[in-house]
């Protein structure tokens, strides 16, 4: 059920955004108007939404490299009567974006009457159907190069993330055993990414509501000139300016929480479209596991 508080909040959002579009909707609106320097602040602004709303302008002057004035005069010609107006729409969507799990939640309730199996397996056929359009196949052909030359490759997945990175990294040990997950199996996060060089890949996976744990080690992955390769839902993920690769996924579901359907099929892509770039060698390896397995009695013969 909505608390009074998240109501509020939702109330509150939909008022502001009725008095005034979104802060990336009014720099797409303006943006053919403004002047060379004043795209460089709106081309910040876009690219990182959370530190827009979480941080002072003389830190995001510093961050971005540019004066507060142009920051300031961006949010006047995109219609803002300053800067703090701006920012404050930035935090009101910051704050709504975590308020519609309650709200999507209490939908669900709502909807109760209605059989959900047809309505997600269509959502979620949608969001795979949509990788086709939405992934660019010569990108992905170079990320999957990326990662072929890669000295060793690190996964980094956090929150509802976490057991996709473990996924991701199951499906590749059976041929390739330079994968690991940050931060797993007896060793610190902190140690992972400390021994990561330029010969490096990092995977960042990660799903509004963004994990500050995998923001923040993306950047350390990023201080250590490790290649990153992003998988995520929107273009507004903290960290993405740091990403060499990045693909989107939609989402979309009556589902309270974020559809990790199209993201399962990526995953399942790559590691697909490595395997049969590996060769004779990993193929070996595979006989070998499962070799290994049987005499583990890992595996039920039943």
């Amino acid at each position: 059920m909505l608390t009074s508080t998240n109501t509020f909040e939702t109330l509150r959002f939909m008022s502001l955004a009725n008095a005034h579009p979104s802060v990336q909707n009014s720099i797409t609106e303006h943006y053919d108007e403004l002047s060379d320097a004043l795209k460089l602040a709106a081309d910040f602004i876009v690219d990182n939404g959370f530190e827009i709303a979480t941080r002072s302008l003389r830190s995001i002057a510093h961050e971005s490299g540019l004066s507060t004035s142009s920051f300031s005069r961006l949010a006047r010609a995109i219609g803002y009567e300053h800067y703090e107006q701006l920012r404050d729409m930035a935090r009101e969507e910051l704050a709504h974006s975590s308020n519609q799990l309650a709200t999507k939640a209490q939908q669900l309730r709502e909807d109760a009457d209605v059989p959900f199996l047809p309505r997600h397996v269509n959502a979620c056929v949608a969001n795979i159907q949509s990788l086709t359009n939405d992934i660019n196949a010569a990108e992905l052909d170079a990320a999957v190069d990326t990662l072929a030359s890669a000295n060793k490759v690190m996964i980094i997945g956090s929150l509802s993330s976490a057991g996709f990175a473990d996924y991701f990294a199951y499906l590749t040990s059976w041929f390739d055993g330079r994968w690991s997950v940050a931060g797993r199996n007896g060793v610190t996060m902190a140690s992972s990414l400390s021994r990561l060089t330029r010969d490096d890949v990092v995977i960042v996976v990660s799903k509004a509501p963004y994990a500050k744990r995998a923001v923040l080690a993306t950047e350390m992955a990023a201080e250590r000139n490790a290649t990153i390769i992003v998988l995520t839902d929107s273009h507004t993920f903290p960290a993405i300016k740091h990403a060499k690769h990045v693909f989107i996924q939609k989402i979309e579901s009556p589902q309270f929480f974020s559809s990790y359907a199209a993201t399962l099929v990526l995953i399942e892509t790559l590691a697909g479209m490595l395997l049969s770039r590996a060769g004779d060698k990993a193929i070996e390896e595979i006989q070998s596991i499962v070799q290994q397995n049987q005499r583990l009695d890992e595996i039920s013969h039943s």
